[in-house]
């Protein structure tokens, strides 16, 4: 009995650790400094002790060895994962160069948020890297909670209550550091299947491509999903999770009208309830002292037989302009943006920025993928810097705040050969919600 006290007592104290700053030493250096778990073996992740390699990937990683100290070493993706409360956090990797070689690591958080991309290791050199992240869960108060959609949501990396950090490439660590992040600004994201972190390649969103393009002072929080409209954005008590998580300041994506186009009822339309509601998303973020801004529509990939860009989502892109002159919200048309986007890259060549694959090309993928709505990564990366592009423009104070990157043209898209992304070990060939 006293055993199992005492156990009790262990894991509880690690529970605690694990609500605030976190150091994990893979290095066996002494020192006096706190709060430092020192992994020499790889051990799984458990909840018992809140820390761990996740996925199935202990057994990717090495510790290699000299006279001095270790490092954690992998050429292969691997996963580490640690139980964190809800916030927002900085993490700092601390890599160290191997001999003889220059390496170069990727770095992906929770459902695949691109954090950093192809880290230049030299040899021998130690490169400090910083990047933040947004933990959520589901709930917002006693007896009110976000009505996750099963089984989907239930089991994303994004509301498992635990930060999980995907490394891809070559990574040679000494330590890996967590810490709460008590001011910055944050960019809360509303949307659906064309903005939410997708989780399985090869499925992509601008919401999950964009964190990469920060530095540390600004938060994306991405509560977008897919198949979702502003309508069932509010009954499942998103809205509310994020007017409950906001302070003055903080910033609101609002991207909506694939989903609300097929609604029906008297609400229904782009000028009623679409209208309503997007009035209702602006109004209420400013009662908090909030930055609302109003996103286009995405469009379709969609050609007539003559080569000629379609009109696929009927009045939404205007009425989503209309109510950002009326209250006088800031405004990208990434609608527009878009069809621009594919009209220069043209029939055959648009469908590289979307889910167009033969079968076999992923993992237990026996069919053909054709899908003229989601986008790949090169794809999603391209919006990205469409939003990006849009930021700068309206001369938001964010701006300040962008990192590795100066402008860019729809008209003049980046080349797709020369497009770099490692995949992640996670894939699947279901369409998202709302195609």
């Amino acid at each position: 009995m006293i055993f199992k006290t005492l156990l009790l007592l262990i894991l509880s104290t690690n529970l605690v650790l694990a609500q605030s700053r976190q150091v994990f030493d893979f290095t066996q250096k002494k020192s006096k400094e706190k709060d430092v778990v020192r992994i020499n073996e790889p051990v799984s992740f458990k909840k018992e002790i809140g820390y761990g390699f996740d996925l199935n990937t202990k057994d990717a990683v090495q510790f290699l060895k000299n006279k001095k100290h270790s490092t954690l070493f992998s050429d292969k993706p691997f996963y580490f994962s640690t139980a964190v409360e809800e916030g927002n956090y900085k993490v700092t990797i601390e890599y160290r160069g191997v001999e003889n070689q220059t390496i170069y690591s990727t770095v992906r958080s929770e459902s695949r948020r691109w954090s950093l991309d192809h880290i230049e290791i030299p040899q021998r050199k130690k490169i400090i890297k910083q990047f933040s992240v947004h933990i959520k869960n589901p709930k917002i108060k006693e007896g009110l909670d976000v009505r996750l959609k099963a089984p989907r949501e239930n089991e994303k990396l994004d509301w498992d209550n635990k930060l999980t950090l995907e490394f891809q490439g070559e990574n040679n660590i000494e330590r890996i550091i967590i810490e709460p992040i008590k001011k910055a600004t944050t960019l809360f994201l509303a949307g659906n299947s064309t903005v939410v972190n997708q989780e399985h390649e090869p499925w992509a969103s601008w919401g999950q491509m964009i964190p990469r393009y920060f530095d540390t002072s600004i938060i994306v929080a991405n509560h977008a999903e897919s198949g979702l409209a502003l309508s069932s954005f509010l009954s499942s008590n998103r809205l509310e999770k994020i007017l409950s998580m906001a302070k003055p300041g903080d910033y609101l994506f609002i991207e909506f009208g694939h989903n609300d186009q097929k609604e029906t009822g008297e609400k229904a339309g782009a000028f009623n309830g679409y209208t309503e509601r997007l009035r209702l998303f602006v109004t209420k973020f400013r009662e908090i002292g909030g930055h609302p801004i109003i996103v286009t529509s995405t469009e379709r990939r969609s050609f007539d037989a003559d080569g000629h860009l379609n009109y696929t989502l009927g009045d939404y892109p205007a009425a989503a302009r209309k109510v950002a002159e009326e209250l006088h919200v800031p405004l990208i048309d990434l609608n527009s943006m878009t069809r621009e986007f594919y009209v220069a890259l043209g029939v055959e060549n648009s469908k590289k920025a979307l889910v167009h694959y033969p079968a076999n090309s992923f993992p237990d993928q026996p069919n053909v993928l054709q899908d003229n709505t989601h986008f790949n990564t090169y794809g999603a990366g391209q919006i990205a810097k469409m939003i990006l592009q849009g930021i700068k423009e309206l001369n938001l104070p964010i701006s300040k705040n962008i990192i590795d990157f100066q402008k860019y043209s729809p008209a003049k898209p980046d080349d797709f050969v020369g497009w770099k992304w490692p995949l992640s070990i996670l894939s699947s060939q279901i369409k998202p919600d709302g195609n």
